[in-house]
């Protein structure tokens, strides 16, 4: 508080202000006279019963139910320390799978949907694939992820039958044909997929007049060449030219005389055999002193540690993917981090694939069942994958969308 000086008042001039101020004072200390007034009569008023407010009926979501058929193959595993590696890389693949599932469909609940999740454990064996489709609780469920293995699952959907609702192959390439199931959905674009793309990025990108396929000549290369050349033939008109050869010992003399200075060069290589590529992309590293190279391999190169990083970048190599991690992206950053919270953690390739897959298909299952009939038009954008749909008559829904990368600063990087 800020205290000023008072000054003593002058005693002329100011008698009519002392004067005014007392008998405020005296006015103010008077007894008041109040006027009674008589209060009106109140106006009578009919009352009506009121009736009571019945509250809407807030119907409870429905539940759906989900069966998840995975490998986790309980009765055999063994922890001691002779214990099969491939055995327990199997149960850890599912339980990283279920857990991004579960994850996702808790996410779908915290904004109101119902789901009743029933977890099969499919063994890894073909038999217990027939087992599982004659399973009442499978058989009733309103989708249907899994098998994983192609071999299980072709027993699976083979005893199912005309099975009206969803299965999803959830984590295999391995080509719907197989199965012949038009409820079959694949949620990992078959290879003949990654044929196409690389086919269709070739003739409106690089428009080369010729093409080498270098093959180490094992038939299962055969599942990426056919289409790849009938997608070559179709999308130029002919106007480019595919040539195949078996190359044998990385010997690419006879290729000399057809090879340009001045454009490039593009050569295919499906194979995934170790020896056969360590000599054929030296031999193509050899070529590339004289000719620009430029060239695509198979989807698989990109889990190969043998294949050095600074080769794939000195022959300019692109590799197609369906499903590949931005670890910088906040959305990747936020699923680790409730992943963590959760299960203290880090999440795997498979779990990220879980959560896709689980929020994707658990989202459709409960706002539009009848979505299943045009997954075309329900295209989805996730962590790891994407999906873009396509139907194949008889053999269900298949996912096409691949994606190309490229060698670049001495790591793969997507090409927009």
């Amino acid at each position: 508080m800020i205290s000023a000086l008072s000054h003593r008042l002058q005693s002329s001039g100011n008698k009519w202000y002392l004067s005014v101020l007392i008998c405020v004072v005296i006015g103010a200390c008077s007894p008041k006279i109040t006027q009674t007034v008589k209060p009106l009569p109140k106006p009578v008023v009919e009352t009506k019963p009121v009736k009571p407010v019945t509250p809407p009926v807030i119907a409870a979501p429905v539940v759906r139910n989900i069966a998840l058929l995975l490998p986790f193959d309980l009765d055999k595993l063994d922890f001691s320390p002779s214990a099969n590696s491939q055995n327990l890389n199997q149960a850890a693949l599912a339980a990283d799978y279920y857990q991004g599932f579960k994850l996702a469909l808790d996410s779908l609940t915290a904004k109101g949907y119902n789901y009743k999740l029933q977890v099969f454990d499919s063994r890894g064996e073909a038999s217990e694939g027939h087992s599982l489709a004659l399973n009442p609780k499978v058989r009733s469920s309103d989708l249907i992820v899994g098998p994983v293995f192609p071999e299980i699952l072709k027993s699976f959907t083979a005893t199912m039958g005309a099975y009206p609702k969803p299965i999803v192959s959830p984590l295999s390439p391995a080509s719907p044909a197989d199965y012949k199931d038009p409820n079959l959905i694949t949620a990992m674009p078959p290879l003949a997929y990654h044929a196409v793309y690389i086919a269709k990025y070739i003739t409106e990108r690089i428009r080369p007049v010729k093409v080498f396929v270098l093959k180490s000549g094992y038939s299962e290369e055969n599942k990426f060449i056919l289409p790849f050349t009938r997608s070559m033939d179709t999308l130029s008109k002919k106007g480019i030219t595919v040539i195949s050869i078996v190359v044998s010992r990385g010997n690419l003399d006879m290729l000399i005389p057809q090879l340009s200075r001045s454009s490039e060069n593009v050569f295919i290589v499906p194979a995934t055999d170790e020896p056969f590529l360590l000599v054929t992309l030296r031999s193509l590293e050899k070529l590339a002193q004289s000719y620009p190279v430029t060239l695509f391999g198979h989807p698989n190169w990109i889990k190969a540690s043998f294949l050095q990083t600074e080769l794939l970048q000195h022959l300019k190599t692109h590799i197609t993917t369906s499903d590949r991690v931005d670890y910088k992206s906040a959305a990747i950053t936020a699923f680790i981090r409730s992943y963590k919270k959760v299960y203290h953690i880090e999440p795997t390739e498979y779990a990220i694939k879980g959560f896709d897959e689980g929020y994707y298909f658990g989202n459709l299952i409960s706002t539009n069942p009848n979505a299943f009939k045009r997954l075309d038009q329900n295209n989805y954008t996730g962590l790891l994958n994407d999906f873009n749909f396509k139907k194949s008559e008889g053999n269900g829904w298949i996912n096409t969308h691949v994606r190309m990368l490229q060698y670049q600063n001495f790591d793969l990087k997507p090409i927009q």
